[in-house]
C-alpha cells in the first residue's frame, strides 16, 4: 500500500473561452464530475467556476497520473456536455489545463478561494486569474500557448 496526500488545484476552460457552463445548471455538471472523481477513487473537496472555466480542488489517488486523470475528466465531461441540452453552447474544453499542488495546511484556503469564484470574477478576468496563479507557483508563461 502506498501512502500519499496529493492535493491538486486544477483549472481548465471551455474552448475559445465560450461561456458555455450555464450557471443555472452548473450543479448538474458538478455532480457528474463528482461521480467521475469518486469512480477514480479520488476525493473532491471543492468544485466551482464560471461559465468559461472550472476549478477543482481534489486529492488524487496514488495510482493515477495527473495528466491521465485530467484527460479522462475532460473527455468524459466533454461528451456528456455536448449531449446535454442544458448546455447548448458547449463546443469542447480548451486544449490546456493548469494544476497546482498544495499542502494540507493550505487546504481550507484553496477551498474558500474556489467557493468565492463568482465574487472573485466580478473584479478579475479568467486570464488575469490564471496569470496570477501561474506567477505564484513560479510557472513561466509561453505566450504562444497561453489561453489556447
Amino acid at each position: 500500500m502506498s501512502y500519499t496526500r496529493l492535493f491538486y488545484h486544477i483549472v481548465f476552460r471551455t474552448k475559445f473561452n465560450i461561456p458555455a457552463i450555464v450557471i443555472e445548471h452548473e450543479k448538474v455538471l458538478y455532480q457528474y464530475i463528482w461521480g467521475l472523481v469518486k469512480q477514480k477513487e479520488c476525493i473532491l473537496y471543492r468544485i466551482g467556476g464560471m461559465p468559461d472555466h472550472l476549478h477543482l480542488f481534489m486529492e488524487l489517488c496514488a495510482k493515477l497520473a495527473l495528466s491521465d486523470f485530467v484527460r479522462e475528466l475532460k473527455t468524459s465531461t466533454g461528451k456528456w456536455l455536448k449531449n446535454n441540452t442544458l448546455f447548448p453552447s458547449f463546443q469542447g474544453w480548451g486544449r490546456r489545463y493548469a494544476a497546482f499542488t498544495y499542502g494540507p495546511e493550505e487546504k481550507d484556503a484553496v477551498i474558500r478561494y474556489i467557493a468565492d469564484q463568482k465574487t472573485h470574477h466580478a473584479q478579475v478576468s479568467m486570464e488575469e486569474e490564471l496569470r496570477t496563479l501561474l506567477a505564484e507557483h513560479g510557472c513561466e508563461i509561453d505566450e504562444r500557448y497561453f489561453m489556447n
